[in-house]
């Protein structure tokens, strides 16, 4: 049971920390974080989607994935998936809130990324998404999960690249180096952690 509580208090807590980090630090500068996330905030700088709708629908695939190679998987990246998608929407007014310049927004939505993703891991739940794949991958070949977010995440940056032009990519890859940072320290800090 307390395992269960905790699960859920990072799931809440690392959505409302990556919908605020999103919306607060990225979306303004037309940043991008990597994996599905990435994707999702492609898809809102042009066709002014919903990022957390597009989130859900861009995860399907991984999440039917998972429930075939590892039901556990599925069922603690779903919830982090709806959790995070309803608080990146919920969060969007924050786009206007915080005119920071963009290289400290990147390094700073970056790092608040970093820390949501890392709670959610530490407590193996996850956004759903690359973090999904990245948590299989992990578990498989036994390596840290923030390289394998990282490596993922600057794949998106160097496709999004022709979209968003060199300035925005370079502080995406800034912001996406921070988010991998942090989210290492997080995880590999967590002694309890199934990962390694």
């Amino acid at each position: 049971m307390i395992i269960i509580i905790q699960q859920f208090a990072a799931i809440f807590i690392g959505s409302m920390l990556i919908g605020l980090g999103i919306n607060g630090f990225l979306v303004p500068h037309h940043l991008l974080d990597g994996g599905i996330v990435g994707i999702a905030l492609i898809l809102h700088y042009y066709f002014n989607v919903q990022t957390g709708l597009c989130m859900i629908v861009l995860s399907i695939p991984l999440c039917l994935s998972a429930w075939f190679l590892n039901r556990n998987y599925f069922f603690s990246s779903f919830h982090g998936l709806m959790v995070s998608s309803f608080f990146i929407d919920w969060l969007s007014p924050l786009q206007t809130q915080f005119p920071l310049p963009i290289l400290v927004s990147s390094i700073l939505g970056g790092a608040i990324n970093g820390i949501g993703f890392g709670i959610m891991l530490r407590y193996e739940t996850s956004t759903a998404g690359t973090d999904l794949l990245a948590q299989i991958l992990s578990k498989t070949f036994s390596v840290n999960i923030g390289v394998i977010i990282f490596l993922i995440d600057g794949l998106v940056a160097v496709i999004g690249f022709q979209a968003l032009g060199f300035k925005s990519f370079f502080f995406s890859c800034l912001t996406i180096i921070t988010v991998g940072i942090v989210t290492s320290m997080i995880v590999r800090n967590d002694h309890r952690s199934f990962y390694f």
